[in-house]
């Protein structure tokens, strides 16, 4: 098998067994690195993590998809994990144009990825019902071989429309449309996460690290959850390190951040390439 392959069949048994597994979201090559070194087993982008490393807010206007793609190649190339991808919306409305952006994510080696009903439009933000499916629908026949994860999100919660019921329906419309794992961000509490897990046939993705309740990975894998994504949460914690440690020098004239700061031996050491070079 290609590296590609070897690593869609590792990233296709993280969602096949034992308890619910952690796919953290690095923004960018450094800190994709930092999260392999520390032993999680795949990788998946975060658009708004990327977002805020460039200056720019998260939102569909503000990054294309030739700079998401961009981004996504660096984090393939920097470790040996297998990587998914947060495509946002597919970069367009038209079901072709999600089909286009998913070859175009195989072709920079990625081996999952995520499109969103979400319209980016705040008078109509959801995709209607039947347009949404085929946009799935669509991408997965892109990848109908395999070496691929879709990953069609249902974003009801995320955009004021707290619809449980129709969100279970959209995600059994996508998984029948040709989903690998389904996810809907912004679930309420524990039981509408469990309700969803029992009313699919697909693997669920579950985003701790956002807003309202937190859960442990125990209590995710006991409701059914079979992947946890943490958005852009671990980005927003390292601007927090770095707000704080420069708040500190430029009110208190304090140095006492760097006690908590990472050695630059072990940065270093987890920022070489002479492991993934002897592999080769």
């Amino acid at each position: 098998m290609t590296g590609r392959e070897t690593k869609y069949e590792r990233f296709k048994a993280l969602h096949e067994q034992g308890p619910a597994f952690v796919i953290p979201n690095p923004w960018d090559a450094g800190s994709a690195r930092l999260l392999a070194n520390i032993g999680f087993e795949a990788l998946a982008t975060t658009s708004a993590g990327y977002a805020f490393s460039k200056g720019k807010r998260d939102s569909f206007a503000g990054l294309s998809r030739t700079e998401i793609l961009e981004n996504a190649a660096e984090i393939v190339a920097a470790t040996d994990l297998p990587v998914s991808a947060d495509l946002e919306d597919g970069f367009g409305a038209d079901p072709k144009t999600c089909a286009a952006t998913v070859r175009m994510a195989c072709e920079v080696g990625l081996v999952g990825g995520s499109i969103e009903d979400a319209t980016g439009d705040e008078s109509t933000p959801i995709y209607e019902f039947s347009h949404a499916v085929e946009r799935i629908k669509a991408a997965a026949e892109v990848v109908r071989d395999g070496q691929f994860m879709l990953v069609a999100r249902a974003e009801n919660f995320l955009w004021g429309k707290p619809d449980l019921g129709d969100t279970i329906r959209r995600l059994q419309a996508f998984s029948e449309a040709g989903a690998d794992v389904l996810y809907a961000p912004g679930l309420p509490d524990i039981e509408a996460i469990r309700s969803v897990c029992r009313a699919v046939d697909k693997p669920v993705n579950v985003v701790m690290g956002l807003r309202g309740e937190s859960y442990t990975v125990a209590e995710l894998s006991e409701a059914g959850v079979r992947r946890i994504s943490v958005g852009g949460s671990f980005a927003r914690a390292a601007f927090g390190a770095l707000l704080r440690a420069a708040s500190e020098v430029r009110f208190s004239g304090t140095f006492t951040y760097a006690k908590d700061a990472i050695p630059d031996a072990v940065m270093s050491q987890m920022m070489s390439q002479k492991k993934r070079v002897e592999r080769q």
